[in-house]
């Protein structure tokens, strides 16, 4: 008999998961058993804020109910880790999902080495995207570096059916670690495991599809499907939403919501394939749009990251934002384009410190689509939005929170001040109690930003 190892990372569920598929098809060949294995990489966890952690440690909870219990947890380097486990049970294969992003691929090949040691091998099969990073090329044969003709083609190519969840999985039992307590955290985060996504898809299919293409902009309706979090952590796999989209779309769902929602995981994909070809976009910008003197630095750039991350920089739209996702772990994604533009193009701030901010907060914090949607606001990246473009937070304000619901929810000192007042209380006769100063002058920081972008042109 042969046991085999499914060695979930970004793939937390059973159904539609290739890797698992192939594991138990090789172990049942001659009567063996599969381990279920998740290793808390310290280098990971360690960088991550108290939301991230809690909403991980629960999905994790709810893949080991779905294991029967047995899910296999270890604590420490995956290079150390995985091939401990596969020599104890005597594993000749570890199977897993293909990782794409830099320290996954890293990681993977170093685990690849190390198994090889103990005579068992690496098995790639899938990985986290519909279609995989690398797999389209240009006509040119060179990648994509603008969206539209890469969701073009990635329409063309399309993608598999999503793979049939395996019936009566033979789990084996081994020790496992304990997962740590995860801090508490100050809200209710979302229900999380895979039973979870599909619930909360579903919910979406039938309550919020109709009208997404509008929806999704306001902050203060519950207009987007709040799936963010279930596919960075592997709960459903984007296959399984583009099938489910086709079916609703055949059953009458309008047209022009389903493509609209279709193009945004066109946009994950488009990230995930950039930082593919590119992996230094993890950390660097793609292109300088500004001289190197035009950012803040030392104690003014200390104190101006500071104000903006903890939400008192004066204007309702950032700091509601900002605090959003301090309380959540998460924060709507047209507050996140208007508070990355603020900090970048008002504080004249790097975007890798306002990154890395998020990434040790965000719930759904994914590397490849985190930098890069930071690096297109930023104007640095591919295809990203021209450096000139700068959002102001008060337009943004009335445009999308007409009546300042979601920044009377997220930012209390201005609670009683009633409609689309709220997005400029430097207006009214008394300032609310308690809430900032304008940290800068919007309409002067805009103009500075602008002349550095034409100076850089120069």
């Amino acid at each position: 008999m042969s046991t085999t190892v499914i060695w979930f990372r970004r793939d937390l569920r059973l159904a539609d998961n290739p890797a698992l598929v192939a594991a138990v098809e090789a172990a049942r060949s001659d009567g063996g058993e599969v381990v279920g294995l998740y290793v808390l990489d310290d280098a990971l966890w360690s960088a991550a804020g108290a939301n991230r952690l809690a909403y991980l440690t629960a999905s994790l909870r709810a893949l080991d109910a779905a294991c029967d219990g047995r899910l296999v947890v270890r604590r420490g380097d995956p290079r150390d880790a995985v091939p401990a486990v596969a020599r104890t049970v005597g594993a000749g294969e570890v199977h897993v999902a293909a990782s794409h992003e830099p320290y996954g691929r890293r990681r993977d090949d170093a685990a690849e080495a190390a198994l090889a040691s103990t005579g068992a091998r690496l098995v790639r099969t899938g990985s986290a995207y519909a279609v995989s990073p690398g797999r389209l090329r240009t006509g040119a044969g060179t990648p994509y570096q603008v969206f539209t003709p890469f969701r073009g083609a990635w329409l063309e190519h399309g993608w598999r059916a999503p793979a049939p969840r395996p019936r009566e999985i033979p789990w084996a039992s081994l020790r496992t670690d304990d997962l740590p307590d995860a801090a508490p955290t100050a809200e209710r985060l979302p229900r999380a495991g895979e039973d979870a996504a599909r619930r909360r898809w579903h919910a979406f299919l039938r309550d919020g599809l109709a009208g997404y293409g509008t929806n999704r902009d306001r902050p203060d309706l519950a207009g987007t499907s709040a799936m963010s979090a279930h596919l960075r952590w592997g709960e459903v796999h984007p296959r399984t939403l583009l099938a489910d989209l086709g079916r609703a779309q055949a059953g009458g769902a309008p047209e022009a919501d389903v493509a609209t929602y279709r193009s945004e995981l066109a946009w994950r994909e488009f990230h995930a394939d950039v930082l593919h070809h590119r992996p230094d976009a993890r950390s660097r910008s793609l292109r300088a749009v500004v001289p190197d003197d035009s950012w803040a630095t030392g104690a003014t750039g200390d104190t101006a990251f500071e104000t903006w991350a903890a939400g008192r920089t004066g204007y309702p739209l950032v700091d509601a934002g900002m605090r959003q996702l301090l309380a959540t772990g998460w924060m709507h994604n047209r507050v996140r384009m208007v508070v990355a533009s603020f900090l970048v193009k008002d504080l004249h701030v790097r975007w890798q410190r306002g990154a890395a901010h998020f990434m040790a907060h965000l719930v759904d914090g994914d590397v490849s689509q985190n930098q890069l949607n930071w690096q297109w606001v930023a104007g640095t990246g591919h295809d990203a939005a021209p450096y000139f473009r700068v959002f102001n937070p008060v337009t943004q304000g009335k445009k999308f929170d007409p009546d300042g619901d979601y920044v009377r929810r997220w930012v209390p000192e201005l609670r009683d001040v009633a409609g689309r007042a709220v997005h400029e209380p430097w207006k009214l006769p008394s300032p609310p109690e308690g809430y900032p100063a304008r940290a800068v002058d919007h309409a002067h920081e805009r103009r500075v930003t602008l002349d550095d972008f034409e100076r850089a042109r120069r």
